[in-house]
């Protein structure tokens, strides 16, 4: 049998390497083919206006490592008055305009955030973490995740490994106390709200309350009742 002129090569990945396969299966065509790079995608003609008014999404300083800084306050985000797909197109806009290149990290302030009034789920959460261009996902560092309390670090422990991509999984650095925060981001470079360090005390002086040992009068720990659906507990964040 004569050759071809137009030679072709197979590439063997192992499954369990973990390799991603996309670089070596997308042709070296004539640019028809999508653009990873391109944010023009991810940029909306919208009106954003009444959720920058919120300030639960805001770009701020830098942590020590120059990652720029994303900060997201949980208690602001209404989250039942604000569907998935559009705080999805919210937070790409703004990951573009503000944000279009270089490493950046999140500051997630959980502090006495409420399933009912200031969770998006943990189901949407990584719809839209999913939905990222893969160099997006690539420049996001590491997530700090402030005051995670007791239910959601049992959740994340148990499912988040299965649940969340192993990519954003492993960049999940939880922050009991703002006092380790300041290990990672100088002070001054993100604002804290004045209700975060007031949990932050309450905290300080009843430290089993994070692990739902100590009894909460303040109503500041997360812990409910057992017996939830897998349902409801994805709807953690």
């Amino acid at each position: 049998m004569g050759s071809s002129s137009e030679d072709f090569s197979v590439v063997v990945l192992a499954s369990d390497l973990g390799v991603d396969a996309r670089p070596f299966l997308l042709a070296d065509g004539d640019g028809d083919g999508e653009n990873w790079h391109d944010c023009s995608a991810y940029l909306s003609d919208e009106d954003f206006s009444d959720l920058e008014a919120l300030q639960a999404f805001r770009i701020e300083g830098t942590d020590t490592s120059g990652n720029r800084i994303f900060r997201i306050v949980g208690k602001y985000f209404p989250a039942p008055v604000v569907s998935g797909e559009r705080l999805k197109k919210y937070i790409f806009h703004k990951i573009c305009s503000e944000l279009p290149e270089g490493p950046f990290c999140i500051v997630y302030m959980h502090s006495t955030v409420q399933k009912e009034d200031n969770s998006p789920g943990m189901t949407v959460l990584r719809w839209i973490y999913e939905d990222l261009a893969s160099d997006f996902k690539d420049r996001l560092r590491v997530v700090y995740f402030v005051h995670p309390g007791f239910r959601s670090r049992l959740v994340l422990a148990t499912l988040g490994r299965f649940f969340l991509s192993g990519g954003l999984y492993w960049k999940i650095k939880y922050i009991s106390r703002l006092q380790y925060l300041w290990d990672d981001i100088k002070k001054g470079e993100v604002e804290i709200p004045d209700f975060v360090r007031e949990h932050d005390n309450v905290l300080e002086h009843r430290p089993l309350t994070d692990y739902g040992i100590e009894p909460d009068p303040f109503n500041l720990s997360e812990i409910q009742p057992m017996g939830h659906s897998f349902g409801s507990i994805f709807g953690l964040l």
